[in-house]
């Protein structure tokens, strides 16, 4: 080899830069590594259910919970996080990071507080995406024995007659059973008296002694005095006849055609959270939903399985805000 001949030293430099460029890939290759995504989930998920321990809702967090936990392979924990009518557990989530590690137990009591209160701390169209509708519960029509009507229409045609004494009891002021009476009230154009009470038992012990005259009452609750003869069921306000009283009519069927009303519980996460996971915790809680022991569970409560989509949930969502935002503004309710 000469020494004087310029190509080893080329060829060498060329080597050189070679390596040099092969190791930034090196370094380079685990920063790369390291911004692409866990596999989903790697640790255990939170999900906030803002009401008390025990009751219906936490009941229905929990059964969804448990399902997401055995699909996903991860603890689901259940955190009841109370207050301010669960605005303080949602804006927990709507702060949360967006990575499908903090879930929101929603309910159709948050498309409402966006009329009901003058601000709240979130944008709830905005800073959620609904994941799936759990379930709806649809309310039974129930009148005390002594009220002169047999139908739903009867009812109406009762308080068209003696405007604002037909009175109808509820869980509270601007809880899912008032706005229930008032959007019945815009529907027929007909006023009711609304009697709030603090919670749905002592409105059920008013409706039995005839205290109040109707109310729209959770159907395990109702069922039995009503087959007991203490009250009787005008209509049923969903779309469809419940499975545990076939016999009870929709309200169209009763004879008030597009008046339903319901209470509704659902998953879902903040706004950016990536649509893969979404779609994720979509999927898992659809098959456990419609698993039959979970849906004979959820019947069980009265409630029906729904398990839809993320965009149909979205729909629902934006769909109710505009509802009870025009029958909440009609009826001049503000909770602050």
């Amino acid at each position: 080899m000469n020494p004087n001949d310029p190509r080893p030293r080329r060829a060498g430099r060329r080597h050189l830069l070679h390596g040099a460029i092969a190791a930034t890939g090196a370094l380079a290759l685990p920063a790369a590594v390291r911004a692409q995504p866990a596999a989903y989930p790697s640790r255990p998920i939170r999900m906030v259910v803002p009401f008390s321990a025990g009751g219906p809702a936490d009941a229905i967090g929990r059964l969804a919970a448990g399902g997401l936990q055995q699909a996903l392979g991860q603890p689901v924990v259940v955190e009841n996080r109370l207050g301010a009518g669960g605005i303080v557990g949602a804006e927990a989530v709507a702060t949360s990071a967006p990575d499908g590690y903090t879930l929101l137990l929603c309910n159709v009591g948050d498309t409402m507080a966006v009329s009901l209160y003058r601000s709240l701390p979130y944008d709830f169209a905005r800073d959620f995406r609904g994941v799936t509708l759990i379930a709806s519960t649809p309310f039974i029509v129930t009148v005390h024995p002594a009220v002169p009507a047999r139908t739903l229409s009867e009812l109406v045609a009762l308080a068209r007659a003696r405007p604002g004494t037909v009175s109808y009891g509820s869980a509270g002021l601007g809880v899912s059973s008032h706005l229930a009476g008032e959007a019945l009230g815009l529907a027929t154009g007909v006023r009711f008296l609304h009697v709030p009470y603090k919670g749905q038992a002592p409105a059920v012990t008013d409706l039995l002694g005839g205290q109040i005259q109707f109310m729209f009452g959770n159907p395990v609750i109702m069922l039995p005095h009503i087959a007991s003869g203490k009250a009787r069921a005008l209509a049923v306000t969903g779309p469809t006849r419940l499975p545990q009283a076939p016999e009870i009519p929709t309200a169209a069927e009763a004879g008030v055609p597009g008046f339903e009303a319901d209470t509704w519980f659902g998953v879902a996460v903040p706004a950016k959270t990536p649509d893969a996971i979404v779609e994720r915790l979509a999927s898992a809680l659809a098959a456990h939903l419609n698993a039959p022991e979970t849906r004979g569970k959820l019947e069980a409560q009265g409630a029906l399985v729904v398990a839809n989509s993320p965009a149909e949930f979205g729909r629902r969502i934006g769909q109710d805000i505009e509802r009870w935002r025009k029958v909440i503004t009609t009826a001049g309710i503000k909770l602050d």
